[in-house]
Parts: structure tokens; C-alpha cells; sequence
């Protein structure tokens, strides 16, 4: 293993970020934490609630148990998701109504916040935009008032995420701009920097690719490791290797891409085949399918397409998104084979039944 100094230089070397490559990777058991840390177990943590005031022992249960719900997020199914989602966010905010101090004040509006945005995310998988929407911008609001720039960067960044499934390009660049003025030491300014860079190669811009990805490889590279690589509000190396893959497959760089895409699959996949990040391996195995197409391998592309539509767990406007390129080659090398056909039709069923992110 290569010390501390020689790390980041091959890290730099290969255009990615050192524990991309030298992983130190951590497991969590959220039921265990929040019972050593407090003592209590969910049921006592709601009874707790109830009180007119609150100690200090809840909010820590409080703060775990939220923590361990963002972390659910890249593989719960998202029905059961947002039901302990809102309603923990519910629990939350009638806290307010309690007598805290002035420092539990701003710890529970934090957690509302954070609450607030995984709600928003797990809405817009489902293809709620409005929703979404409307709690995206109380997210927002709830960081103003806490004064907590990370909640209000990862608002923006949600915001981002909205205009660039929809098309909105230009949307994508103001909300990373306004995401990285509100929090520039935050790791999710380097979300914001693969936002950006996602825009630009769907602009054929590939100059401001390579700047956008180098500003968030420079910032990633400057941040500690994070503790919980699972929480889905951090920005953990191997994402970066997954903002790369999705530009470098939009501007043809398909030996990268599936370098990249082969990358994430083994990094969101445990030993016995358990998939950790089931969102990403979809558009890894998308990143697939389009690069097997256009080197005139159509079964590969077939198989890689109709994996990618599998699973509980899936955000419904990123995977139509990314499969929308897959169907372009399919259109444009394959209309007259019947399995790409059969393959058109499912994706344009599942843009049907969500009509707002309905493929072209």
C-alpha cells in the first residue's frame, strides 16, 4: 500500500481522488449506535417526545436515528422509505412546540432540515416533482432560519439534480453557483462541481467537463475522509468515480466510461452480491449497455439495459435520464431488431407512468 505523500499523486495521476482508490471503508449498525449512545431504543425515543421538555440524551437518539435514515437511502425501497422518513420528520418538528433552549432549537431545526431533504429526494424518485419541490424549498428555508449553509447547499443541489433530469441546463449551472456560494467547504460542493460537469457534457462542452470535474477532484481531494460513506448527504470518493463515468460516456470516451462504470459496480456491491448503492449500479450498468452498443455488441447492450430497469430501489428521472442515451443508439443502430424494440417499449412504459420525465 502506497504511504500518505505517494497517495494523492496516483490518485491525481489516474484523474480521481485518493480513497477512490485506497479505500478505508466503514460499516454501521444504526439500532446498535443509537442504543449506545442514549440508551434508548425506538420506542422509548418517541415516548421521550411526549414530554414537555426535551434532554439532551433525545436529541443525540434524535440525531443518530436521522443520520441512519439518510444512510438507508441508496437502497431502501422508496414506499417504506418516505413513510419513517416523514414521519420522523413529523415527530421532529413537533418538537417546537416543547420548551428547548436556544441551542436545542437550532439542533431540532437542523434536523428538520436534514429530515426535510431526504423526504425530497426519496419524492422526486418516485416522480412527485411537485412535491419534491415544495419540500426542497422548505428545506431551504429551514436553513436560513437555522443559519446552516450545508442544509442550504445540499437544497440547491437538489435543486440542480431537478433541472438537469428535466433538461433545464441553465438551471443546473445558476443552482450550482448559488449551492457553492452557500457552502464552499461542505462536501457538497463537490456534488454541486458533478452537477455542473453533467451539464456540460450534455452540452458537448468538453473543456468545462474536465474543469468542473477537476474543481471537484481538487475539492474532494482537500476535505477529511467522511465517517459514514452511507449517509446519502456525503459526498464519499466513490462518487466521484460516478460523476466521471456519466461525462466521459456523454462526450465518447467509451473506454473510460466502462473503466469507470465497472468501477462503481465493484464499489457498490458487497462480497456475497448484496448491492449497497442500487441507484448507481443501474446507471453503471446503463454506461454499459450505451458503450456494448456502440461497439456493435447488442446483446451486452440488451442485458445491461434491461438490468439497469430492475430493482425496489430506483430513482425514476436519473434512470430515465441516463437510459434515454441507451435508447438513442438502440433508435439510431438497432430500430429493426425486435429485441431492442421490446426494449424501447419497457423504457417508454416506465416514462408513461411517469409522465413528467417521459423519454423523447
Amino acid at each position: 500500500m502506497p504511504n500518505d505523500f505517494y497517495q494523492p499523486i496516483i490518485a491525481a495521476t489516474f484523474g480521481t481522488v485518493t480513497h477512490a482508490l485506497f479505500p478505508a471503508p466503514t460499516r454501521r449498525d444504526g439500532d446498535r449506535e443509537i442504543l449506545a449512545a442514549s440508551g434508548m431504543e425506538t420506542l422509548e425515543i418517541v415516548s421521550r417526545l411526549n414530554r414537555s421538555d426535551v434532554d439532551d440524551a433525545t436529541l443525540d437518539a434524535l440525531r443518530i436515528t436521522t443520520d441512519r435514515l439518510c444512510s438507508e437511502y441508496p437502497y431502501m425501497p422508496s414506499g417504506q422509505l418516505i413513510i419513517e422518513g416523514r414521519q420522523w420528520l413529523r415527530c421532529v418538528v413537533e418538537l417546537h412546540t416543547k420548551s428547548l433552549t436556544l441551542a436545542q432549537h437550532r439542533e431540532v431545526l437542523a434536523l428538520s432540515g436534514w429530515l426535510a431533504l431526504l423526504v425530497g429526494c426519496v419524492e422526486y424518485d418516485m416522480g412527485d416533482r411537485h412535491a419534491a419541490e415544495s419540500t426542497r424549498r422548505a428545506a431551504l428555508s429551514i436553513a436560513t432560519e437555522a443559519d446552516h449553509p450545508e442544509i442550504a447547499g445540499w437544497a440547491h443541489e437538489m435543486r440542480a439534480w431537478f433541472a438537469l433530469t428535466t433538461g433545464d441546463y441553465r438551471g443546473v449551472i445558476s443552482a450550482a453557483q448559488a449551492g457553492g456560494e452557500a457552502a464552499p467547504h461542505h462536501s457538497v460542493a463537490v456534488q454541486l462541481a458533478g452537477q455542473e460537469a453533467k451539464t456540460w457534457a450534455r452540452l458537448g462542452d468538453r473543456r468545462q467537463v474536465e474543469v468542473a470535474l477537476d474543481k471537484g477532484r481538487r475539492l474532494l481531494e482537500g476535505m477529511p475522509h467522511p465517517d459514514n460513506l452511507d449517509n446519502h448527504s456525503v459526498v464519499d470518493p466513490a462518487k466521484f468515480d460516478f460523476y466521471s463515468m456519466d461525462c466521459y460516456r456523454l462526450v465518447g470516451e467509451d473506454k473510460l466510461a466502462r473503466t469507470l462504470a465497472e468501477e462503481v459496480l465493484r464499489a457498490g456491491t458487497d462480497f456475497d452480491g448484496r448491492e449497497r448503492s442500487p441507484m448507481r449500479n443501474a446507471e453503471a450498468r446503463v454506461t454499459l449497455g450505451v458503450t456494448a452498443a456502440r461497439e456493435a455488441d447488442l446483446e451486452e447492450a440488451l442485458t445491461m439495459g434491461a438490468r439497469a430497469l430492475e430493482g425496489d430501489r430506483q430513482s425514476v428521472p436519473s434512470l430515465i435520464m441516463t437510459s434515454r442515451e441507451l435508447a438513442a443508439e438502440m433508435k439510431q443502430r438497432y430500430l429493426s431488431e425486435p429485441a431492442a424494440q421490446d426494449y424501447l417499449a419497457r423504457l417508454q412504459s416506465l416514462g408513461q407512468e411517469k409522465p413528467g420525465f417521459l423519454p423523447q
